[in-house]
């Protein structure tokens, strides 16, 4: 189901700027041919697989408090229980306590805990995917320390190989391996819309460089739907009078591997940046505003690649900042108030979160923090491979009312962000809810601003 075929019962006021909308269908999506016995089997395998003793002690440690429901975006907007995030990883809990922890004999022969079936994992495919960002929030409220992000990663790998995935997000992490990118940016298109950006922006575009200490990566978003960000991190680099290149062979930042629970096809679009970055010597890969591409290098990238990278990763907000505050990059005053979205990979889940901060500063604007900010902030609700999805579409713009209350309140006249797929969760979001506010990059404010040498 897509967004068109969401059903506006009125228009509203700022309360208001809310919609009634029909529930879809219920639908679940499945991958190959194999029975129903073999998916529950195929699945429990691959979760246990996945376990150590950190992730065994998480699934041991939950006291039913509820606090993970409060920080929930899914389960504050809909009240419905199901969302609770500790939820959304029973069927797991039920295969570790039968199988694999520490009385896992007493609960067989008691039946304390019976199997999972088939019908049980169709209906958590929705809670797995369609309303879970793995925004963290649940992770950082947990008071017993529960990662619950990271098990509903690893819930995931075990969906994948039971061929239990979304359609739309298999459909883009399978194109994304067989041709590089998940929307079609391959490297013919990005070479395309260098060229395009470079005599549009009459900037240097330096692509496939033989050396660089700095490779550039990018998203498939970017490419796609916001080709400015390119022109501007060439305009940025090129000011600060740096050896960078973008590589046609190592550019795409986007791993929908990771988010699809795919590990194989994760390593494999890590493995290219990795090789490119070998490949012309550089010391520093800067990632772009793309929050889950954050992750999937910075924290996850040498556990993939089983090595440590042999170079620096930066976030490009945590890139500019550095700049900034050495000294080397010189920008004007921005006459401006301004509300920054913080992106849940890059801030929370990531550690950036002071980053964007000190850029805006040093740009001179009045930042107006929303309520609940930095590290506690809420998701824009379409992260997690979740705006791939159609049938979620009722969920992810419910969730996004808390970003436009927010948001009202704070009241800074500029949004900016640095994730180019909130930046499109909010361009969409404004367009479905009739909403006058703009989503902005952080990154192309910068480059719109240096103070020429």
């Amino acid at each position: 189901m897509s967004s068109t075929d969401l059903e506006q019962e009125h228009p509203l006021d700022l309360e208001s700027k809310r919609v009634s909308v029909k529930k879809p269908e219920q639908r679940f999506d499945t991958q190959g041919e194999m029975p129903g016995a073999q998916r529950v089997h195929t699945a429990m395998v691959n979760f246990v697989k996945d376990f150590g003793a950190t992730s065994a002690a998480y699934m041991e440690s939950c006291v039913h408090c509820g606090q993970c429901a409060e920080a929930c975006h899914f389960y504050v907007q809909t009240g419905d229980p199901k969302y609770t995030p500790i939820w959304k990883l029973e069927p797991f809990k039920q295969a570790y306590k039968r199988e694999a922890g520490p009385f896992s004999f007493l609960y067989k022969a008691l039946g304390l805990k019976r199997k999972v079936t088939v019908e049980e994992l169709q209906e958590w495919q929705e809670l797995l995917y369609d309303s879970c960002t793995m925004c963290g929030r649940c992770t950082m409220i947990c008071p017993m320390g529960i990662d619950i992000a990271t098990l509903v990663g690893q819930a995931r790998h075990a969906m994948f190989q039971a061929g239990l995935v979304p359609h739309e997000l298999w459909a883009v992490a399978e194109r994304a391996e067989r041709e590089g990118s998940p929307l079609g940016a391959t490297a013919s298109v990005f070479e395309d819309r260098i060229e395009w950006m470079g005599d549009e922006h009459e900037v240097e575009m330096r692509v496939d460089e033989d050396e660089a200490d700095v490779l550039i990566t990018m998203s498939s978003i970017e490419i796609q739907k916001y080709p400015e960000s390119m022109a501007a991190v060439a305009k940025v680099m090129n000011h600060l009078g740096l050896k960078w290149t973008f590589r046609t062979d190592g550019y795409e930042a986007t791993n929908f591997g990771m988010l699809s629970g795919n590990t194989a096809w994760q390593k494999d679009m890590t493995k290219k940046i990795v090789e490119a970055a070998k490949k012309v010597g550089a010391h520093t890969v800067i990632l772009p505003e793309c929050g889950h591409a954050y992750g999937a290098l910075r924290w996850q990238g040498a556990n993939m690649m089983g090595e440590p990278l042999p170079f620096k990763v930066r976030h490009i907000s945590e890139f500019l900042a550095e700049q900034v505050n050495n000294g080397r990059l010189k920008v004007k005053q921005v006459d401006s108030s301004v509300t920054f979205h913080d992106p849940c990979q890059v801030s929370r889940r990531g550690g950036a979160t002071q980053a964007p901060r000190d850029v805006m500063k040093a740009l001179g604007m009045e930042l107006r923090e929303t309520q609940d900010t930095g590290d506690y902030n809420w998701c824009c609700g379409g992260g997690g491979g979740v705006i791939t999805i159609h049938r979620a579409d009722r969920l992810r713009y419910k969730a996004f009312e808390i970003k436009m209350e927010q948001i009202e309140k704070a009241g800074g006249e500029m949004l900016l962000t640095s994730c180019s797929n909130c930046r499109q969760n909010f361009d969409d979001s404004q367009e479905h809810f009739h909403w006058d506010k703009t989503m902005h990059s952080l990154l192309e404010l910068v480059a719109d601003n240096l103070v020429e040498n």
